[in-house]
């Protein structure tokens, strides 16, 4: 049985406490597994308006309705409001992880490392992930397990640190995909990865699925995809039969695109696949088998800058 890997990226305040729930109960009612993976510091979603400069934000901002989807207040959270803290959230956290579902780290700070990471030196990057590693420790009683990087973004320490922290997988990269969200690679999958000629011990297993803020809006095929059809899409997508990772957010599948999610989970069971958690993937990989790919960057369609990309 082929199996839809669900990673849940988890950015803002809001997000933890709304959508986080929404998330697990309606997991729960499918009885689906899936990874939640947390940002653990304050929540300084305001500070990404500078972004408005680059190429394609725009086009982003107006194809997925930013505003209806994160709110006003989550907006202005480090600029005309106090940035609260996500960590802060115990109750909702720890409530993920007695229901049954993996936890890992997202990030310490959503928008100061995925701004910045990618030139940041070894000191700033594990000053990041050191916070995160122990918030996270002291919130869930034990050591995180895997980690999926902030708007897929990373550098060559942060993947050292990575195993330092003794974790055997994370999903901190893509898949290649072309403009229809097909894969460009039909194998692509997971892989070991090498970084200046260093082969690093943590598996990484890539995003092989748009997202939803990838494709709303688009014109695809010929014709535009809105919220009456995007879960189609996807399944479209998914007729391959093949194992395939799926990175939802807890501000969008948790709030007001959870219809779009339900219809996505009885799709894929209808197609005969199996959610599960990163660590169930995990554990049924030949990780001896896997290929060994070299770090490199790319942009995706639907997409602005570029980010970790198995090319």
């Amino acid at each position: 049985m082929p199996s839809i890997v669900l990673k849940i990226d988890v950015d803002t305040y809001r997000g933890t406490k709304e959508g986080v729930p929404n998330l697990v109960r309606l997991l729960s009612q499918h009885q689906a597994g899936a990874t939640f993976l947390f940002s653990l510091g304050k929540d300084h979603t305001g500070w990404a308006l500078r972004r408005a400069f680059r190429p394609g934000f725009f086009q982003k901002v107006s194809r997925t309705s930013v505003v209806e989807h994160y709110g006003i207040k989550t907006l202005m959270y480090g600029v005309f409001l106090p940035a609260p803290d996500i960590g802060a959230c115990v109750t909702e956290m720890r409530a993920v992880q007695q229901a049954g579902f993996e936890c890992g780290i997202h990030t310490w700070d959503h928008v100061v490392w995925q701004d910045n990471v990618r030139t940041k030196d070894r000191a700033w990057t594990e000053r990041q992930l050191d916070a995160a590693y122990a918030r996270f420790s002291s919130i869930f009683g034990s050591a995180p397990r895997t980690h999926g990087a902030a708007g897929w973004q990373m550098n060559p320490y942060a993947f050292d640190k990575l195993d330092a922290f003794g974790m055997q997988y994370a999903s901190d990269g893509r898949a290649m995909l072309n403009e229809d969200g097909s894969l460009t690679d039909p194998a692509a999958g997971p892989y070991r990865l090498q970084v200046n000629g260093k082969l690093q011990q943590c598996i990484q297993m890539p995003t092989t699925l748009p997202t939803l803020d990838e494709l709303l809006g688009r014109e695809i095929k010929g014709k535009e995809v809105t919220t009456s059809n995007i879960a189609n899409c996807i399944l479209d997508l998914c007729r391959d039969q093949r194992d395939h990772v799926f990175t939802l957010h807890a501000e969008l599948e948790g709030q007001k695109l959870a219809p779009i999610f339900e219809q996505l989970l009885t799709g894929w069971k209808q197609l005969g696949y199996r959610c599960i958690s990163m660590a169930d993937y995990y554990a049924g990989l030949n990780t001896d088998a896997l290929p060994i790919k070299p770090l490199t960057w790319a942009s995706l369609p639907g997409r602005s800058g570029d980010l970790v990309a198995v090319i």
